[in-house]
């Protein structure tokens, strides 16, 4: 298999901008936007007729059970990889009986990966695959994107949501108006800017602080603790709290320098936690790590593979 291109100008409704853009057969691309034009780039996919946009939403049979399904599609699309271990791959033996009615949310989608992955299309695209689902359901789908990537079929994520595309891919791209900007994606490399006896700050107690945000017209501060993450957008650093996000006037690097002493941490070159939220360290499969943090949505963001020793040490883990 080979690369694939997708390019297409300008549409009729003017939402989207022109697009070009190579899908490798060797990594996973991923697309991050709001839904609005999620919307609109998905029905300019499907209007290409090559292309077959995978959403969980029909195709499947819910008076059947789990293993009836799976073995439905098994045979329709002629896979080659016994049945058997097509259950294990996707976590389904253990529901095999079940009805899929009966399922759980995370079950059904895991149902849904079997299927599209033995209909072995090219490219694979994929829209918002991990949304609503759990850890395990979440493993799932990375092991199989690395067993489609191994088959050399370019992989395309489309997600409303920047923590999965960059979970999800290996090159992750913001979609909007003025077009698509290429995400920085942590490598694992270090990042040679920060010395390390300065990342790994000793936490203490400060002097009162205040972190100014804009709203409209509006400045308002925030206490440091208030505030579960930040996270760079083109360059600006945005608080989020709760999934709302707000606008600072300082670059990641600039807030990083203020926000140690009150225990903020630079797990990722987009992101910084405030570690006094953090409520789980989650692995994947992909050699990736995630840190949960304890507010209403359970966000999670990234953590680069070069951060996880210093969160351990922080957290006195062995």
């Amino acid at each position: 298999m080979t690369s694939f291109k997708l390019n297409y100008e300008t549409v009729k409704s003017g939402i989207l901008p022109p697009i070009s853009l190579s899908l490798h057969e060797s990594y996973t691309t991923a697309i991050y936007s709001d839904t609005d034009m999620q919307a609109e780039l998905i029905d300019t996919l499907l209007h290409n007729g090559e292309i077959t946009v995978f959403n969980r939403k029909e195709g499947l049979y819910d008076r059947l059970t789990v293993m009836d399904n799976v073995t439905f599609y098994h045979k329709w699309f002629g896979c080659s990889i016994p049945l058997p271990e097509i259950l294990v791959m996707f976590e389904l033996q253990m529901c095999a009986k079940k009805r899929l009615r009966k399922c759980s949310q995370s079950e059904i989608a895991r149902v849904y990966y079997a299927k599209y992955f033995m209909m072995d299309t090219h490219p694979m695209v994929f829209q918002e695959p991990i949304h609503g689902v759990d850890i395990k359901t979440i493993n799932t789908f990375i092991n199989m994107l690395k067993k489609i990537t191994d088959n050399k079929t370019p992989a395309l994520i489309l997600v409303s949501n920047i923590e999965h595309a960059l979970l999800l891919s290996d090159v992750a791209y913001k979609l909007q108006e003025k077009g698509l900007q290429k995400l920085e994606v942590d490598t694992g490399e270090k990042d040679k800017s920060i010395p390390e006896a300065e990342s790994a700050a000793t936490l203490s107690t400060a002097k009162l602080f205040k972190i100014p945000a804009k709203i409209d017209d509006k400045v308002i501060l925030f206490d440091p603790m208030e505030i579960d993450y930040i996270e760079s957008q083109e360059g600006k650093a945005m608080i989020v709290i709760n999934h709302e996000s707000f606008s600072l006037d300082s670059t990641l690097a600039e807030i990083e320098k203020k926000l140690e002493v009150y225990g903020f941490y630079r797990c990722h070159r987009s992101y910084i936690v405030n570690l006094q939220k953090v409520r789980e360290i989650i692995t994947w499969s992909k050699n990736i790590y995630s840190l949960r943090v304890d507010n209403q949505v359970k966000s999670t963001i990234p953590l680069s593979r070069t951060k996880i020793q210093g969160i351990q040490d922080m957290f006195n883990l062995k």
